[in-house]
């Protein structure tokens, strides 16, 4: 029998995906790769940085030069208050690879079709930087991505908020979801600008829909960031420290299902 393999699942969540860096950086230093990883939104662009061959420390450096002016611009387009290309450049910076066929990581970013509502999913070829701009497209806040079909492509937490179904299809024999949007509740904090607003209302729409994909999962870490609005990048040190703190609450039950699941191997 073959080695079982890990997958990570990574949802959506705004500025809160800094909380998977932070999960990610406590399971390296316990020894503990994911074999797969699939995300979604937040969580693309943080499980395509690991899987195109950076460490999470060098992720973290990275974080700390994040910014909405870096990965995002204002757009002439009235399907958009934002335009994304300003994340294409940072990604072809910033990540090793940036081609699906090059991922030192198996890897999938789950975008959603406009039109039918379609879970549209992006692994093993293509332009990496297009496939997570694509799963960042929040509704309202960023332009939508048009592929080769000709189809406008959305966040894809609009159809999945919590891609464990994909990490499931790649192969994973266990998944440990991180989901950084149905920790607790909404914010108790009310956006001051535009852009907050529009953050903040998607993620209280799919945060529900969320939580629903937990079953496909052996394990669910739910850092506790209710308190951190998506739209706060600013917070990124405390948002990977309250990460950490959920993935080492977790690890006995991690450590646990690896050692039962890997240990006839």
């Amino acid at each position: 029998m073959g080695r079982k393999k890990l997958g990570i699942a990574l949802s959506g969540g705004g500025a809160r995906g800094f909380a998977h860096v932070g999960v990610l950086r406590t399971l390296a230093a316990n020894g503990i790769e994911p074999d797969l990883i699939a995300g979604v939104s937040a969580g693309s662009f943080v499980g395509g940085a690991i899987a195109s061959g950076l460490s999470v420390d060098e992720l973290v450096e990275i974080g700390k030069t994040v910014s909405w002016l870096r990965i995002a611009g204002f757009s002439y387009s009235p399907r958009g208050l934002l335009s994304s290309s300003a994340m294409e450049t940072f990604i072809e910076k910033h990540f090793p690879v940036t081609r699906f066929e090059e991922l030192k990581i198996p890897f999938a970013a789950v975008a959603c079709d406009l039109a039918t509502g379609e879970e549209i999913v992006f692994r093993d070829k293509g332009d990496l930087s297009f496939a997570i701009r694509a799963s960042c497209a929040i509704p309202g806040v960023f332009v939508p991505m048009i592929d080769a079909e000709g189809r406008s492509l959305i966040d894809g937490g609009a159809a999945t908020p919590m891609p464990t179904k994909a990490v499931r299809k790649m192969g994973a024999d266990i998944v440990v979801a991180v989901d950084v949007l149905s920790c607790g509740g909404s914010s108790r904090t009310v956006p001051t600008t535009l852009v907050g607003t529009l953050f903040q209302s998607a993620m209280l729409m799919i945060a529900r829909a969320s939580k629903n994909q937990h079953y496909r999962a052996d394990i669910v870490i739910e850092p506790q960031v209710v308190r951190i609005r998506p739209d706060e990048i600013a917070r990124r040190d405390e948002l990977i420290e309250l990460g950490e703190k959920a993935a080492e609450e977790m690890l006995p039950r991690i450590n646990e299902l690896l050692a039962k699941c890997r240990g006839g191997e």
